[in-house]
């Protein structure tokens, strides 16, 4: 199971605090500089650049797999909005893409985003919006038919406003769960980044009609302070 990471830097007799302090730069916004604060003490954003993983968020998919086991050796995955492709580099090696676990069955994993990512070994990835005419016919000829997982890590860019930036993710979320219920086959699972907020009922009925079972998770690679959670549809009724 991965544990989190321990955090360093704490106080005590004997010991440093070790906390890095970033100075305002002219021209820079207070927030922005809490921002850089905030990652550069982060110990998933470190540990992440300890193990070669492009960002924090890949342990959030490592931890919500280790829970339900989605991503198991043949799977076909589909990730919508995977720059910078962290979540891609946690699946890769889990659905034995490059074929390295002999006697176990090779998956496939597609990648979709608006913007260009750089390359993972074992990963499809193109540029393309996925809420346009036709993607899904697209995604289902790139796998070859159906899917077993769609994942969804996306984020609306923030506007500053808590509940218009909760509904622009619900939106996002619910327009992946549209193109999750063309593509998956029966059994599959969907798994989304959500804002918790209130909104998302509507997209919980939903997805409760669709799957047999649906799971709200705040996994611990999740900032405490943040209001993301996940949901977890699993067991697609087709």
């Amino acid at each position: 199971m991965t544990k989190p990471p321990v955090k360093k830097g704490t106080s005590g007799r004997g010991r440093r605090d070790l906390t890095v302090k970033v100075k305002t730069a002219k021209g820079r916004k207070l927030s922005s500089t809490l921002w850089l604060e905030r990652q550069l003490n982060d110990p998933y954003v470190q540990r992440a650049r300890a193990d070669g993983f492009r960002g924090r968020a890949a342990y959030k998919i490592m931890e919500l797999d280790e829970r339900f086991g989605f991503l198991r050796p043949g799977a076909q995955v589909v990730d919508l909005g995977c720059a910078p492709g962290g979540w891609l580099q946690v699946a890769v090696p889990r659905i034995n893409a490059l074929g390295e676990k002999k006697g176990k069955p090779v998956g496939r994993i597609i990648g979709i985003d608006l913007q260009a990512v750089d390359p993972v070994p074992g990963a499809e990835i193109h540029q393309l919006d996925f809420m346009a005419d036709g993607a899904a016919d697209l995604v289902k000829g790139w796998l070859g038919g159906p899917a077993d997982v769609v994942m969804s890590d996306m984020a609306a860019s923030a506007s500053g406003h808590r509940q218009t930036d909760h509904l622009r993710i619900v939106a996002l979320c619910e327009a992946a769960a549209e193109l999750a219920f063309d593509v998956l086959t029966p059994g599959g699972t969907f798994v989304a980044k959500v804002l918790a907020g209130g909104a998302e009922a509507g997209l919980q009925s939903q997805l409760k009609l669709r799957f047999e079972k649906v799971v709200n998770v705040k996994p611990p690679a999740s900032r405490s302070d943040s209001s993301e959670k996940f949901v977890v549809a699993t067991g697609f009724r087709g």
